[in-house]
C-alpha cells in the first residue's frame, strides 16, 4: 500500500524556518522524483520544487527560489523540505507527490506573527 505522510509544518514569525519531510513507503522511493506543492485557502494547488531519483538535480518555483532547499535521504524513504526566511504568503498545506504514484494529505504551515 502507497503511503505518503508528511509532518514538521507548525506556526512561524516571518523570517523563520521550518523543515517539513515526507516519509514513503509501499514503492520504490529511490526510483521516483519527489515533488512538493502547497494550497492555500481557497486557492489552486501551486508546484513547489522537484528533486530527481538520485537527488542531483533540484527545480523550484520562482517564489521559493533561493529560500527553499528540496533533499531527499533514500536510505530513510524520505524527502525534505528546507523552508527559510519564510513569508505571511507561504502560508498553504504542503504536500509531498509522486507522480503516477500518489500524494500525502499534507501539513499546515502558517507564516504568521
Amino acid at each position: 500500500q502507497v503511503q505518503l505522510v508528511e509532518s514538521g509544518g507548525g506556526l512561524v514569525q516571518p523570517g523563520g524556518s521550518l523543515r517539513p519531510s515526507c516519509v514513503a513507503s509501499g514503492f520504490t522511493f529511490s526510483s521516483h522524483a519527489m515533488n512538493w506543492y502547497r494550497q492555500a485557502l481557497g486557492k489552486e494547488r501551486e508546484f513547489v520544487a522537484t528533486i530527481t531519483s538520485s537527488g542531483d538535480n533540484t527545480i523550484y518555483a520562482y517564489s521559493v527560489t533561493g529560500r527553499f532547499t528540496v533533499s531527499r535521504d533514500n536510505a530513510k524513504n524520505t524527502a525534505y523540505l528546507q523552508m527559510n526566511d519564510l513569508m505571511p504568503e507561504d502560508t498553504a498545506v504542503s504536500i509531498c507527490d509522486v507522480a503516477r504514484i500518489g500524494r500525502g494529505q499534507g501539513t499546515q504551515v502558517t507564516v504568521s506573527s
